[in-house]
């Protein structure tokens, strides 16, 4: 196996548990080194630290599995599968469809897989995970009945790899398929859904809308294929709008709404939302609870500060929206976006809004998205709700 060593000084976070070793942190990579070779990697004094997939083409230059050698890595990737799915399975009982492999979180670093069924929907964003497909494949199939895998990758990822973003399907013939998120169900066509299909690191957090929507006037923003606004709707709420840029995602609500047969008073919009809430802020419209779920502002520490200002913006619109003694469900998916900042960029919104805010809940992504200690970067969702005064 070939090997690499750090620089002076630059075990100490790989020690403590992190998983990336950056390329301007290492001093030698012996010859010949393939992008997504398994490596050993070494301290300065040439003390073994693990072993890794290297890629010399990315900032994230090894990618730790373990700390361990590894003889075989089809038993390393078994191994590490295995215990994914049976904390999955310890956790959510009843469910069948969750997130089985939360890359890092789950020592193997680059690889998301979800569970929809018997079809898995796999994001790979490492050359060695990609060079190593076929084994993850297997596994699912012959361990876990898998009728079809698939993936659906992100090309912002994949790009920083080096790797086409093109799709696979990898085994069987995936078809469209119908899940159950807690006791709402949901259509989940692979070949027009974002990301993996569906957004399970939200799960815990749509089941939590449930208890505050009864009778009341709901708005779901970003609202996706209707997640939160169809969690709002099994509670009973009067009345909900979904607002949405995509028509393709709009059009997805109205599908899964009619399949739960919900009988509650709908608007579907499709509109920018930002637009649409100035559009209901002068027509002086209020709600009980307004939900804004939107997408990644801040992908780069580069973007952090228009990002703050768009968070801010958004918030604020959203809490006009508010009639006294409702709420403000908001979230972050930014994980440059931390829970401090988070925080302070709601109590601005509020003061702009002449608006008081209690915090009532606060959650990060559901069980099946855990976090490392050691690796910040695995904690990035942030989920709030305000009870919203004045």
């Amino acid at each position: 196996m070939k090997k690499i060593k750090l620089k002076k000084n630059e075990d100490k976070r790989i020690r403590e548990g992190h998983l990336w070793v950056f390329s301007n942190e290492i001093l030698e990579v012996e010859s010949n080194t393939e992008n997504g070779e398994l490596i050993e990697i070494y301290d300065f004094s040439g003390k073994f630290l693990g072993v890794g997939f290297y890629n010399k083409s990315s900032l994230i230059a090894v990618r730790v599995l373990s700390k361990n050698k590894i003889i075989s890595l089809v038993d390393f990737f078994r191994e590490k599968i295995d215990n994914a799915f049976r904390l999955r399975k310890e956790i959510y009982p009843y469910r069948d469809s969750y997130r089985v492999v939360f890359g890092e979180s789950d020592f193997l670093p680059g690889l998301i897989i979800d569970k929809f069924l018997d079809t898995y929907v796999l994001q790979i964003n490492s050359i060695g995970i990609q060079k190593n497909i076929e084994t993850v494949v297997k596994i699912l199939v012959e361990g876990y009945g898998a009728k079809n895998v698939l993936t659906k990758n992100e090309k912002y990822y994949r790009d920083l790899e080096g790797l086409s973003d093109a799709d696979q399907i990898l085994f069987g013939t995936p078809d469209e398929v119908i899940i159950s998120d807690g006791k709402v169900k949901y259509s989940i066509d692979f070949g027009s859904s974002q990301k993996t299909g569906f957004y399970f690191d939200q799960s815990d957090n749509r089941e939590f809308i449930e208890l505050i929507s009864k009778g009341k006037m709901i708005v779901d923003a970003f609202c996706n294929s209707g997640g939160f606004g169809l969690h709002a709707a099994f509670a009973g709420a009067s009345e909900i709008t979904f607002i949405d840029s995509s028509e393709r995602e709009i059009d997805s609500a109205k599908k899964n709404f009619q399949l739960n047969d919900f009988k509650n008073l709908t608007n579907f919009i499709v509109d920018d939302v930002f637009n649409q809430f100035e559009k209901l802020i002068a027509e002086k419209r209020e709600f009980d609870v307004v939900m804004i779920d939107p997408p990644a502002f801040a992908k780069n520490k580069k973007n952090l500060a228009v990002a703050i200002k768009g968070y801010e913006k958004l918030n604020n619109s959203a809490l006009r929206l508010v009639k006294s003694g409702g709420y403000l469900v908001t979230s972050s998916c930014s994980f440059h976006i931390k829970q401090k900042d988070f925080m302070e960029i709601v109590n601005r919104a509020s003061i702009k809004a002449s608006k008081k805010v209690q915090l009532i809940q606060f959650n990060n992504a559901s069980k099946d998205h855990p976090q490392l200690s050691s690796m910040m970067e695995t904690n990035y969702l942030k989920f709030a709700v305000f009870r919203v005064l004045g």
